[in-house]
């Protein structure tokens, strides 16, 4: 099922408008639908997509190039190819796509390259010398392993300028994830946002999804049943993306799996000292969307050196808040009749992954609080730590701009009553240098609201999640 993606697929066919070959870059994390977009973009048209094969013990670079050359051979109705080495096998792709208009896509390029440290060498120089002779031809490489793309591709010095397009494919926003459940009937918002505090907007995942069932069907069937796609997802993720080091980075997001964490905080719990390796591979989980690091801001402006780091993927940290475990249960057929409500901290579990689906869709929070983009100095969590003059203070969303500051409460429960305004309130008080700003209290929630908050004019903007799965 193909949803969304407009933007993306606007920079693509305004991309092949231009009258010269291209190299465009797509990455992003599994599952995303990375071969999906560029699959919809280059259907009608000469369309060829390459595919590594994912690591595991045992493949080797002739492994890789067999399989390349089965593949061309398919595509170009010809006898499997046999190559000795990847210069080889891209010269041949080249000249078998030397004329005409032509899309090609070489999907999990890491995989490709995994076995030939200069694969990335060789491609430059066929891009160079053959590729790119070809005016109407357009090469995209795509690939979940965003470091190898970083390193070889996005910053290498043999690469510079000649990438004209990077795509970096996000999750699904809340308004196009409620089109997986359409003709299914009349589905609660809140039901909808049960399922995607889960699931994220990760098409694959909302695919497997079935809309006839509840939500506390389909996470227990996609999560506690040793059958279900995301009881075993977590391990491949980590394996296909970071191959050899992958304990080294559930370390990390096992640290990550409750609140957010100071780069010391985060040493601290994993009980390491900070070097430049922890710093890189924090980089690598950053780019690749799977953790997110906010940083404090001060009023003027200023990006502070007070930062957190946080699991921005709502399937990484549900998976390591229950599933991991409860994992020798779950093998054992024990939770399949589980009441999800109540499992220990659900609720609070359950209302700090909604609190990071709204932050992963703070675009939409921006347009129903008609805020012009360009007027925004800063939008992201906001904390302050306890000093002599002021008092610590940790708000949700707080989006800063010249004259205004809006702080943004969020919210998922049964019932939210009075006692918001005033937790909102005291935050307002802590908040230093806030006399110079116009000050609007914002609440984002699911649930039903008691009519002292409904009625009162405390918050300035009562945002429903139902607006934001049925508005974009």
């Amino acid at each position: 099922m193909f949803v969304g993606r407009e933007h993306e697929m606007q920079l693509l066919r305004e991309f092949q408008r231009r009258r010269t070959a291209g190299l465009v870059v797509c990455r992003g994390r599994r599952r995303i639908g990375k071969s999906t977009l560029i699959e919809e973009f280059g259907k009608g048209q000469r369309f060829y997509e390459f595919y590594g094969l994912a690591p595991r013990e045992g493949i080797s670079n002739a492994h890789q190039l067999k399989h390349f050359g089965e593949l061309m051979g398919s595509a170009f109705g010809l006898p499997a190819l046999h190559f000795d080495n990847w210069h080889e096998a891209l010269s041949t792709l080249a000249g078998l796509t030397a004329e005409g208009k032509v899309v090609i896509l070489l999907d999990e390029i890491s995989w490709l390259a995994s076995k030939d440290q200069d694969f990335a060498g060789k491609l430059k120089g066929t891009w160079d010398t053959k590729f790119k002779k070809n005016d109407r031809l357009i090469l995209i490489l795509c690939g979940s392993v965003t470091s190898w793309i970083d390193d070889n591709i996005l910053n290498d010095k043999g690469f510079m300028g000649r990438v004209s397009l990077t795509i970096t494919l996000g999750e699904l926003s809340m308004y196009h994830a409620n089109r997986f459940w359409r003709g299914a009937g009349q589905v609660s918002s809140a039901e909808k946002l049960r399922t995607l505090c889960v699931t994220g907007g990760v098409p694959r995942y909302l695919e497997e999804m079935r809309p006839d069932q509840t939500a506390e069907q389909n996470i227990k069937r996609m999560c506690f049943s040793p059958e279900g796609l995301l009881f075993t997802e977590f391990d491949m993720i980590f394996r296909d993306v970071f191959a050899s080091r992958s304990a080294s980075f559930k370390r990390i997001v096992e640290a990550l799996s409750g609140p957010p964490l100071e780069p010391g905080d985060l040493c601290r719990a994993m009980g390491v000292k900070p070097t430049g390796g922890l710093s890189g591979m924090l980089s690598i989980l950053v780019a690749s969307g799977m953790v997110a690091r906010d940083f404090s801001w001060d009023r003027s402006g200023r990006k502070t050196a007070l930062s957190k780091y946080r699991i921005r993927d709502n399937y990484l940290r549900f998976h390591l808040r229950y599933i991991d475990r409860q994992k020798e249960k779950i093998e054992q057929g024990l939770f399949r009749d589980a009441y999800l409500e109540n499992l220990v901290n659900w609720d609070a579990v359950v209302g700090y992954q909604f609190e990071n689906l709204i932050l992963n869709n703070l675009e939409a929070v921006i347009r129903r609080l008609d805020i012009p983009p360009e007027s925004i100095i800063s939008a992201a969590p906001y904390f302050q730590r306890k000093t002599q003059r002021h008092a610590a203070c940790q708000i949700d969303l707080l989006i800063h701009t010249k004259n205004t500051l809006y702080v943004c409460e969020i919210k998922f429960r049964n019932r939210i009553d009075a006692g918001v305004m005033g937790e909102v309130q005291q935050k307002i008080e802590r908040l230093p240098g806030r006399s110079k700003y116009s000050v609007r209290p914002v609440l984002i929630y699911e649930g039903e609201l008691a009519p002292s908050v409904n009625h009162s004019d405390f918050f300035c903007r009562l945002i429903s999640a139902a607006e934001l799965l049925s508005r974009p």
